[in-house]
């Protein structure tokens, strides 16, 4: 079975509406305001019509078929039990509904096989949420002909959305149709706990194996030191001529000048003496004395140089 709502409305009550729900799934519907779920879970149901779109089931409009398939659930000031009723009250109703006994026994029996035994006389207004929920929900699934549920406002009984939900997609496993008609903070909450929203982790990409590694050629063989060669010996550092930090820049001190000067004035010096020594101070002539400067018999001169070899010039004059 498929319901679909085109463009519905309904004056303030309902804006302009377009769902669908199909059997084997639970949709859930949003709406707010105190009247609007309400009504919109009527239309929904076959139970109002619409002031504007189309209400189709199964592809055409058929207002009473969709009436005896689909049942709604605790709609507020509609089909919601009294909250003074206790389950066990509720629960004969229903079963009458069904077209079960609807005795004393059979409720108890009934209620001990769903697990609801110990909620027998409490009033449904004190039960909690979420086995309220789960009671309508059993007793309506057991209504002959139905095929589908409207269930509205589940959260203005409190309780854990998920909870609630969780309930309605155990009912559209075994084949019925659900829509849920709830607030926005309730659906906001289920789409953030849904599997879809619940991002997956990455896959882990497998190492792609790349190629094997070429073999290089092998490094040569470092050779080995001859035994017994020494060395070449490492030349030492010629000293070069060493200079007074003022003469590289030009700069003479006072005691560099005064050396220098002496230098010079040696210098002149010994070129006089030499050219003293060199230079006899009278010249001789041939046959005079050089130690009177009177003439000399070259015989006698003779004679006397060879008795006395040493007194004549010594070697060192003649070589000056």
């Amino acid at each position: 079975m498929r319901v679909e709502l085109q463009e519905v409305s309904k004056g303030l009550a309902l804006p302009t509406t377009s769902l669908a729900y199909s059997s084997g799934e639970a949709v859930v519907a949003v709406a707010e305001t105190e009247q609007r779920p309400t009504v919109l879970g009527l239309i929904a149901s076959g139970r109002m019509r619409s002031a504007t779109g189309h209400v189709l089931i199964d592809g055409r409009e058929d207002a009473a078929t969709l009436r005896r398939r689909v049942a709604l659930v605790d709609a507020p000031a509609v089909s919601d039990p009294a909250p003074d009723v206790t389950v066990a009250g509720v629960t004969a109703e229903e079963l009458m509904f069904a077209g079960r006994t609807a005795t004393p026994i059979a409720v108890r029996r009934w209620l001990d096989a769903a697990g609801f035994g110990d909620l027998a006389r409490v009033p449904i207004g004190d039960v909690p949420a979420r086995e309220r929920i789960a009671l309508l929900l059993e007793l309506t699934a057991l209504r002959a002909g139905v095929e589908g549920i409207v269930l509205v406002s589940p959260d203005r009984h409190g309780g854990d959305p998920v909870e609630w939900m969780q309930l309605a997609d155990d009912i559209a496993a075994r084949g019925m149709a659900v829509l849920v008609i709830a607030g926005e903070a309730a659906a906001s909450l289920l789409r953030l706990s849904s599997p879809a929203a619940t991002p997956q982790p990455a896959p882990v990409p497998e190492p792609v194996e790349g190629p094997e590694p070429v073999e290089g050629p092998e490094p040569a063989p470092v050779p080995e030191p001859v035994e017994g060669s020494e060395p070449a010996p490492v030349p030492e550092p010629v000293e070069g001529p060493q200079h007074h930090p003022s003469d590289l820049f030009g700069i003479q001190s006072a005691e560099g000048a005064e050396c220098a000067t002496r230098r010079e004035s040696s210098a002149v010096i010994t070129e006089e003496t030499e050219s003293r020594t060199s230079e006899p101070e009278h010249p001789v002539t041939a046959g005079t004395d050089p130690s009177t400067g009177s003439g000399t018999d070259p015989s006698t001169r003779s004679g006397t140089e060879a008795e006395h070899p040493g007194s004549g010039p010594e070697e060192g004059e003649d070589q000056r």
